[in-house]
């Protein structure tokens, strides 16, 4: 390869990256529109879709904060039992019980949040993971409410009436795009957030939380504010989840959840934009595929994010980006 294709390749690398550092929602969002048509099934595609909110969630908290958290897997269970309760207890309507999981959700990271905020580092993560375990044995021991052990059944949403417009959302493309509907919201104002000052103030306590303090900002209040905003996109992945399986099992309260999240966030890369979503990919796509094959699939996982950690200490997305820029 000669030095002019060379540099015609770098340019052309260094203008996509510029595009998506400028436009990266629109960037994100013409992605995923065309993903169902590039998987082997759409409610695949919706999977990835919904654990990449959750990751992105999760992404506000390690990846721009700095903080690691164990006990995601609280706000994405409360989230999708918020809505199951509501719609099969109550019998409200999904635009009244989607907004309940995602308040319940907030509610319950501002609990968790305000308690474990006094600690720092492993501690966080242990105090979040013991908090979260707490939450999982509340909602295990509701059986009148969540369903104990067999999860609750009946989340069923089979026609959703936008007035000008019927959805079916037995249709599993049209399924996936009312949730690519709420995902964009929460990818806009998630983008929003980043780019306010409260958003640099964050990237701030992750560079240097001495100097952050030093120069007067309340690193305290702004990590627990940061914890309740990762928790209500999380409900609002949690939501979604409730409404695309039609039930809520009680695994997603579990803890090996918020190692799952922990993974895709690692596997993207933390502290970027769109590395939740590759991580999702990676992971759901590995599983369904390596599930077809072998029923030890969580250590052929176990590997590729040993290997993962090993090459690409970045993450997938990270490791890109930082080639393109050299």
């Amino acid at each position: 390869m000669s030095m002019t294709e060379t540099d015609n390749g770098a340019g052309i690398a260094a203008r996509v990256t510029d595009f998506i550092r400028r436009h990266r929602v629109a960037a994100v969002l013409i992605v995923l529109v065309i993903f169902p048509f590039v998987l082997p099934y759409q409610a695949l595609a919706s999977n990835i879709l919904i654990f990449g909110l959750f990751a992105l969630g999760f992404n506000l908290v390690f990846g721009y904060t700095g903080v690691l958290s164990f006990g995601h897997a609280a706000f994405f269970g409360i989230g999708a039992y918020g809505v199951g309760i509501a719609i099969v207890h109550f019998g409200w309507p999904w635009f009244l019980a989607i907004p309940l999981g995602v308040v319940a959700a907030g509610l319950t990271a501002m609990i968790m949040g305000a308690l474990a905020i006094r600690t720092r580092g492993i501690y966080f993560a242990m105090v979040t993971l013991a908090l979260a375990q707490c939450v999982y044995y509340i909602v295990y021991q509701m059986d009148d409410w969540s369903g104990g052990e067999d999860g609750l059944t009946g989340v069923s949403i089979r026609q959703v009436d936008l007035g000008f417009a019927q959805l079916s959302l037995l249709d599993p493309t049209v399924k996936y795009y009312f949730v690519l509907a709420f995902v964009a919201v929460a990818i806009y104002l998630f983008s929003r957030i980043l780019a306010s000052p409260f958003g640099a103030v964050l990237e701030a306590i992750r560079e240097n939380e001495d100097r952050a303090r030093a120069c007067g900002y309340d690193v305290r209040l702004t990590k627990w504010l940061a914890f309740v905003i990762s928790g209500l996109f999380c409900g609002l992945a949690g939501a979604l989840y409730a409404i695309h399986l039609s039930v809520v099992p009680i695994e997603i309260l579990h803890y090996h959840m918020s190692g799952q999240v922990v993974m895709m966030a690692l596997l993207g890369g933390m502290g970027t934009f769109f590395g939740p979503f590759i991580g999702a990919i990676v992971y759901l796509l590995l599983e369904d595929i390596v599930t077809s094959m072998t029923s030890h699939w969580q250590l052929v996982l176990g590997l590729v994010f040993m290997a993962c950690v090993l090459f690409f200490p970045r993450g997938i997305w990270g490791s890109i980006l930082h080639w393109i820029r050299r």
